[in-house]
C-alpha cells in the first residue's frame, strides 16, 4: 500500500518548534534542530539501507518546492536511479550527514575490523541526528553543543568519541573546500570551555558496580528472557568486552570443550584468546542454538538477517532494567575487585583473563601457555558467585531480539 503524502499543512511547518522530523509523506520530512533551524529530509532504502539526503533550509524552500523535488526523488528510486544525482547540483554543499557516510566509507579500509565501523556509523546516525540534514558549511557551536550536552556526564564516554567524530567530519568537510573558519567541534581552546570537565576520580574509567551487588542483576536478567539480556549475562560471566561478545560466530565455539576462542583481527591487543566457558555460559550458548538460524552466523543473532544485535544492544538492557549507575564495559571491573578482595585466584591468572598484558616484554617472551586451566577454575568459580542469588528454574529464550539489531 502506498505511504499517504502531503500529510503537513502549510501552518503546522510554520509552527513546529518541538526538535524531531514531522513526516510529510512519501518520504519527505520537515526537520527542526534542537536550535530552532528548520529544513527539509527526503528519505529512502537502498539494498536493505535507509539513506537521506537534504533538500534545503526551510527559508530557501517552501513546502510546494519540497514535494516537487520529493515527487523527483521517488521517480528516481522507482527506476533504480541514486535520487542524490537529481537533486544535488553539481558544486552544491553536502549535509553533515552525506559527509559523514563519505568519511566513514574511506576510512572503513584502515579499521581492524568491522566494529569500529559501526560504532561511528550508529554514533553519527542516531545521536548526531539533528545535525545529520544540515549544509556543512551550516554547523555551529551551538548545534554542536546541542548533541552533545545531552551525553556529557550521563554517558561521557561516548559523547566525547562522538565529539571526536564530528570534529573529523567537519574537517574533512573543510579540506574539501566545503566549510571555513574553525572547526565547531574543536576541543582545545573551544569546546573545553564550554562543557564542565570530568571529576579526577572519575576520568578514565567507566561505572561499575559493586560486585557483591552483581548477582541481584543476574537474577533481573534471567528473567528478562530476551536475547540481549543473555548477551549482557555471557558478557559477565566472560568477563569480556562488548565488542567481543557481539560478534561472536559459532565458528569459535567449542561447546565439546567448553571453550570460545576469539580471532586475533577481534582482539583489542590483536591476539587470539581463548576464554574458558563456565556450566552457565554452556547453558547460555545451547539457549541460543535453539533460535539459531542458517542465514545468520552470529551467535547472539539480531533481528535483521545476517546481523547480530547493534552495538548498543547491551546498554539499552541495563536502561531496561533501570541500571543506572554501571556500564557494561564497568562488569570488567566488578569481576577483577571479585578476584582480587574475595578469592584467592593469583592476580596474573585474572588479567590473562581480561585479555591483559602481563609482564614486560622479556617475561612475556618467555610466557607460552595462557593458563587456560587456572581460568577455568576462576571462571567456574566466578559463574557459581553470579548465580547465588538465582532460585528459579531457566527460562526460556524469545526467539527474537529484544528490539535491537
Amino acid at each position: 500500500m502506498a505511504r499517504p503524502e502531503k500529510m503537513l499543512s502549510a501552518r503546522t511547518v510554520a509552527t513546529a518548534k518541538e526538535p524531531g522530523r514531522y513526516a510529510d509523506g512519501g518520504g519527505l520530512y520537515l526537520s527542526v534542530s534542537t536550535g530552532g533551524a528548520k529544513s527539509w529530509v527526503f528519505m529512502w532504502k537502498a539494498g536493505g539501507k535507509r539513506t537521506e539526503i537534504g533538500l534545503g533550509s526551510l527559508t530557501k524552500v517552501s513546502l510546494a518546492s519540497a514535494r516537487e523535488r520529493a515527487a523527483l526523488a521517488r521517480e528516481a528510486v522507482g527506476d533504480g536511479r541514486d535520487p542524490r544525482a537529481i537533486l544535488k547540483p553539481a558544486g552544491a554543499v553536502p549535509t553533515f550527514g552525506e559527509e559523514a557516510d563519505t568519511l566513514i566509507a574511506s576510512m572503513a579500509a584502515n579499521w581492524r575490523n568491522a566494529k569500529h565501523k559501526a560504532q561511528w556509523e550508529m554514533t553519527l546516525r542516531e545521536y548526531a541526528k539533528s545535525l545529520r540534514s544540515l549544509p556543512v558549511n551550516q554547523v555551529t557551536t551551538e548545534h554542536v553543543l546541542a548533541v552533545l550536552k545531552p551525553l556529557w556526564t550521563s554517558r561521557h564516554e561516548t559523547a566525547s568519541r562522538l565529539r571526536g567524530r564530528i570534529e573529523a567530519v567537519l574537517a574533512a568537510s573543510t579540506a574539501k573546500g566545503h566549510r571555513s573558519g574553525p572547526n565547531p567541534a574543536q576541543w582545545r581552546h573551544h569546546i573545553d570551555k564550554l562543557l564542565p570537565k570530568r571529576g579526577k576520580l572519575q576520568k578514565g574509567h567507566y561505572a561499575a558496580m559493586a560486585f557483591g551487588e552483581v548477582p541481584a542483576l543476574i537474577v533481573k536478567l534471567r528473567a528478562a528472557e530476551s536475547v540481549a539480556a543473555a548477551a549482557l549475562e555471557f558478557t559477565i560471566l566472560t568477563a569480556a568486552r562488548s565488542g567481543e561478545v557481539l560478534g561472536a560466530r559459532w565458528s569459535e565455539v567449542d561447546l565439546r570443550s567448553k571453550i570460545w576462542t576469539v580471532p586475533a583481527g577481534r582482539m583489542k591487543a590483536g591476539k587470539e584468546h581463548r576464554v574458558p566457558l563456565s556450566h552457565r555460559a554452556v547453558d547460555i550458548l545451547t539457549a541460543m542454538q535453539r533460535v539459531r538460524t542458517e542465514r545468520n552466523e552470529h551467535v547472539f543473532p539480531g533481528r535483521r538477517a545476517e546481523r547480530g544485535l547493534s552495538v548498543t544492544a547491551l546498554e539499552m538492557a541495563l536502561r531496561r532494567l533501570k541500571v543506572e549507575n554501571a556500564t557494561v564495559h564497568g562488569f570488567r571491573s566488578s569481576f577483577r575487585d571479585w578476584v582480587g578482595e574475595a578469592t584467592d585466584f593469583q592476580r596474573d591468572v585474572a588479567e590473562m583473563a581480561l585479555a591483559h598484558r602481563v609482564g614486560d616484554e622479556v617475561e612475556r617472551a618467555y610466557r607460552r601457555g595462557d593458563a587456560l586451566k587456572k581460568r577455568r577454575i576462576m571462571m567456574d568459580s566466578w559463574a557459581e558467585f553470579l548465580g547465588s542469588a538465582w532460585r528459579g528454574s531457566m527460562p526460556e529464550l524469545q526467539s527474537e531480539a529484544s528490539g535491537e539489531d
